[in-house]
């Protein structure tokens, strides 16, 4: 009975410690342990996911790829085939799309096909996007934190508890399913955001260049008598 007990609990802890992993992948503790600004627009939330990564590039440089996500718009950057599998006719972009950047509060921002979309809640350029269910049931906040010339991306999921034995099933299966999924998006938007800011750079520092020659001839010229 002992040895049966010792089972059990050992099963429910690596469960525990299985599932804080899966939740707040690349966070740290005080990220995932901390408040973040959204987190009032669903205080009741039993389900919460943060997970965070680096990227070598200003927040000017990420924010873009955040305003223009959905179906139709600039995809997320995660497995296209499988969220096609899911039937959402999701197609990354790997540019910026000019037209999708002018987001407000208030637009819904389609996540599948012929279905409620996500609604902006905070749009707060290069800081927070936070987006907000129709149903009200589901908070997904971006943070972002500059330091240095990086970029600290926070992303939060804030949800309540389930609702049946169907949901309970569903959430089993979703949580390490929405880690594979959002650590592709994370990685996706690192990628892209850290090419669109060497890019810009490296015209920048053409410029630049062109601009630093064309001083050096003008001082190097011999004046004309």
């Amino acid at each position: 009975m002992k040895a049966l007990a010792a089972m059990i609990a050992a099963a429910v802890l690596s469960r525990l410690l299985l599932r804080d992993a899966v939740l707040t992948w690349g966070a740290t503790r005080a990220e995932a342990g901390g408040r973040l600004p959204g987190d009032e627009l669903l205080e009741d939330a039993t389900m919460v996911s943060t997970r965070a990564i680096t990227i070598d590039a200003p927040a000017s440089a990420v924010w873009p790829w955040l305003v223009q996500m959905g179906v139709g718009r600039g995809g997320a950057y995660t497995y296209d085939w499988i969220e096609r599998g899911l039937g959402l006719d999701m197609h990354s972009a790997d540019r910026v799309i000019g037209e999708l950047q002018n987001v407000d509060v208030g637009d819904v921002l389609p996540m599948a096909p012929g279905s409620s979309g996500l609604r902006v809640e905070i749009a707060d350029p290069e800081r927070v996007f936070a987006l907000r269910s129709e149903d009200g049931r589901w908070v997904w906040t971006f943070v972002l934190t500059e330091s240095g010339g990086s970029t600290r991306l926070v992303s939060r999921n804030r949800a309540p508890a389930p609702r049946s034995v169907q949901e309970r099933i569903a959430t089993l299966i979703m949580e390490p399913g929405s880690l594979i999924m959002e650590r592709k998006m994370l990685l996706g938007i690192k990628r892209r955001a850290e090419r669109l800011a060497a890019s810009c750079r490296s015209s920048y520092e053409r410029e630049n260049y062109g601009r630093d020659l064309r001083l050096a001839h003008d001082v190097a010229a011999p004046v004309r008598a």
